[in-house]
Parts: C-alpha cells; sequence; structure tokens
C-alpha cells in the first residue's frame, strides 16, 4: 500500500511472494464514487475467518465505481480522470464508502462513459457471479438448456440475460406472482416459468417435458428462499447426462442415494464462491477480462439489471442493518 501517494508504494504480500512490484491508484469519490453493500456481507466475517484474515472492523461496500485521482509510477493502465470500477479484496484496509481509496490497478477496469457509476456497482457482483457460473464453472454453449432458480432475483436476472446471449434455452422458476409476470415479460424471453409459490411444484414434470425427458444441462439454483428451492434430489432429478449443478449453499449435504443418481448421469456439483477471483491472483488476467466484459455487455444492453435507487451517505448506516436482516438484499450509496 501506498506510504506516500504520489510516489512510494509498498507491495502486498502476495506480491512479495512472486517478487513482484505493483503501484497502487489513488481512487476519488467525491461525486462519483460509488459503494454497494450486498446481502452477503453478513457472512463476509465468516469467509475471512476460514481464510485466515483476522480484523476488528470489517469494510462494507467493496464494489466501487469511481474516477481515478492520482496513479503511481509503475501503474500502466490508467491515467488521471479515467473512469473505473472494480471489486475491492477480501485484504482490503479501506471500505468502499471512504471518499478516496487506494487500490491496485490489476483490480480495475475502465468503465464505459455511457454506463452509471450507481447500474454497475449495484450490479458488478451478480454480472461475475453469472459469468463464473456459466462460463467457468458450468461450460455454457449454444444449445445447451439452463434452469435457473428464481430468475427474477437480481443474480438469476444475470444468468438468464448472459445465457440467452449465447443461444442458450433458459427454464426458471417464479417464487410470486408479481415475479411470475415479471419473467413472463422478459425480452429476450425463456422457454418456460415455473411458479413454485403455490405449494405443489410441477418442476420435474415440466422440465422434463421441456427436454424431451433429457434433462437439463446447467442448473443454478440462485434463490435465497430456502423454502422455495426444491429439494437436492429433485434438482439432481432435472439433471441431463453430464449436467452441471452450480450451488452457493456452502452447507450443502449430499445422501449416499443422491451421489449414486450424480454418478449414474456422470453428472457435477460446483460451489460458487466469487471471491476467489481476488483470494488468489493464480488467474487475475482471466479475472479482469471478465470484469471487463461485464461492463461492455451491460453498456451494449446485452446484460440490463434492475435499476437500483442511490441512497446518500448519510442512509447508509440504515441501509446496512435492512441488508443484514435481509429485508434487502443490496444497497448503492452515493458519495
Amino acid at each position: 500500500r501506498h506510504k506516500n501517494t504520489n510516489t512510494k508504494c509498498n507491495t502486498s504480500a502476495k506480491s512479495k511472494k512472486k517478487k513482484r512490484e505493483r503501484e497502487n491508484m489513488h481512487f476519488q469519490g467525491t461525486h462519483n464514487l460509488v459503494g454497494c453493500s450486498f446481502h452477503l456481507c453478513c457472512n463476509f466475517s465468516l469467509l475471512l475467518e476460514d481464510v485466515g484474515i483476522q480484523r476488528d472492523l470489517i469494510p462494507v461496500g467493496r464494489e466501487v465505481a469511481g474516477v481515478v485521482l492520482q496513479v503511481g509510477s509503475k501503474v500502466s493502465f490508467f491515467q488521471p480522470e479515467d473512469e473505473v470500477v472494480g471489486i475491492l479484496p477480501l485484504d482490503s484496509p479501506s471500505s468502499g464508502l471512504c471518499d478516496t481509496i487506494d487500490i491496485d490497478e490489476h483490480y480495475l477496469v475502465q468503465k464505459p462513459e455511457k454506463l452509471s457509476s450507481v447500474c454497475v456497482a449495484g450490479a458488478l457482483r451478480d454480472g461475475l457471479c453469472a459469468y463464473t457460473a456459466l462460463h467457468t464453472q458450468a461450460h455454457m454453449a449454444a444449445g445447451h438448456t439452463l434452469l435457473v432458480m428464481d430468475g427474477a432475483s437480481s443474480f438469476g436476472l444475470m444468468c438468464i440475460q448472459l445465457a440467452c446471449y449465447h443461444g442458450v434455452k433458459v427454464l426458471t422458476t417464479s417464487h410470486s406472482p408479481q415475479k411470475h409476470t415479471f419473467l413472463e415479460q422478459l425480452r429476450p424471453s425463456v422457454a418456460r416459468v415455473i411458479p413454485v409459490y403455490n405449494g405443489s411444484s410441477d418442476l420435474l414434470p415440466v422440465v422434463l417435458e421441456e427436454t424431451g425427458s433429457l434433462g437439463v444441462d446447467i442448473v443454478i439454483d440462485s434463490g435465497d428462499d430456502v423454502k422455495l428451492l426444491p429439494h437436492k434430489h429433485d434438482i439432481i432429478s432435472v439433471l441431463g447426462v453430464g449436467g452441471h449443478w452450480i450451488t452457493s449453499h456452502q452447507d450443502l449435504q449430499l445422501d449416499p442415494p443422491d451421489c449414486r443418481l450424480l454418478h449414474l448421469k456422470s453428472a457435477s456439483v460446483s460451489f460458487l464462491n466469487p471471491e476467489v477471483w481476488t483470494a488468489s491472483s493464480a488467474q487475475q488476467g482471466r479475472y479482469l477480462h471478465i470484469l471487463k466484459d461485464i461492463v461492455e455487455k451491460m453498456s451494449a444492453g446485452v446484460l440490463r439489471p434492475q435499476p437500483e435507487e442511490a441512497i446518500p451517505l448519510y442512509e447508509a448506516t440504515v441501509a446496512m442493518e435492512t441488508v443484514q436482516r435481509h429485508q434487502k438484499k443490496k444497497a448503492v450509496i452515493q458519495l
């Protein structure tokens, strides 16, 4: 981190191990910096303990968008006044709600001019999760069939739009009548919206009907309401041969009959944890490529997140409390 933000910087612990020098950037936030607090923040302290990071204060609002104020002498990708967007690493000493942030240039990408800071800060992590699940883990390809649980959620919507763009047939579940109507009106349209909020779910027969009894290639269980998620055996049952089940539920337990069914289908289960991109520098170039592709697709209208209303900084504490109580999934703070 910077000792002198004008010229000097210290390399991070990871960089020292690889004997590489990095310069940090000074990140301005008077009018353009936006911090976004996600529902994942409530489990953030446990995640830090798991990776061996001990601290008394935990920074929130790690998804940021703003303007570069100053760069170090070895920064090669950005210049002052550039508009950038990125996600602060796990070991960042600063919160995204600070006026200025010192951040390594390898965590940032250029923000397209016509893309608003509020929009990109509010949707960047959802886009990263969708990209990781579909491309990195499920190896999505044109002609595949995808089942997204709770497609009206911010993450589910990103999955649907990204999959439709690549020629994937999409099925999704709806968790309320309002969400059902919303999903049916999506453009490009999904192949089928399956209601699961009325107590009796016809998930398995509907999926088999839509796929000619072959099952789907990919299942993403993105829903936050566990009560409305199908049973794990039903999820495995809708998978086709060689299918991929992408889950974000870290406490998932599979019984021997479930494992046997997965084995018979030669199917796989992958755990979605987008924090691995910043927790390790092993695939940093690929991570930056993903971020760049996400913001470009958002700018081009391929990815169209639901609009978020920016909240002023003085309401940030109240907003964080509502996120922690699961009354809201995320909050975008405008500085």
